[in-house]
């Protein structure tokens, strides 16, 4: 089984968790486009550092979920920064350096978050959809939530469509 981003659930809501997600390293491209364009385009940088695509000529293990990240609160709204988490373990000085200069490593500290879960492809208009109902619940509960949101990817393209599993994670304001 694919290895995921580690977190421990903090609480559970009616339609929602609160998280806690544990420090980590991210390989990540940041690329200005549509959300299918830009998932598209960068998954291919990252997955060939991975594959081998770094100075170390090594193989880093395939993890879950894929990430793809907008944020208000940064520049143009069709800036995307798409990543990858790195195994757990992995350590930013410990890591090979990407051969692609458009992918990047950075540490995550860890981090409350909420995150809702939803099934089908995870398209621009459905991942949309699930982050305002996720804003909305969590504002009802007086849960003030930063300007990013992240549309967590699990499963591989191929697998049918209505099977997929995806999350909507976005961090909280603290």
């Amino acid at each position: 089984m694919t290895e995921r981003q580690q977190y421990k659930v903090l609480r559970t809501y009616d339609d929602f968790e609160l998280r806690e997600y544990m420090p980590c390293v991210l390989a990540e491209v940041k690329v200005s486009a549509e959300y299918s364009a830009a998932t598209s385009s960068a998954f291919s940088k990252l997955f060939n550092y991975i594959s081998k695509g770094n100075n170390s000529s090594q193989k880093i293990s395939m993890t879950a979920p894929v990430i793809a990240s907008q944020s208000v609160e940064k520049s143009g709204s069709s800036d995307w920064y798409v990543s990858f988490v790195m195994p757990s373990g992995s350590t930013y000085g410990k890591l090979p350096y990407p051969n692609d200069p458009q992918v990047e490593l950075r540490e995550l500290d860890s981090e409350i978050c909420v995150a809702k879960s939803f099934r089908g492809r995870a398209t621009d208009g459905l991942s949309q959809k699930t982050s305002e109902k996720l804003r909305t619940s969590a504002s009802k509960l007086n849960i003030a939530l930063l300007g990013e949101t992240r549309i967590c990817r699990f499963d591989p393209p191929f697998k049918p469509g209505i099977l997929q599993y995806n999350e909507i994670v976005i961090p909280v304001k603290i």
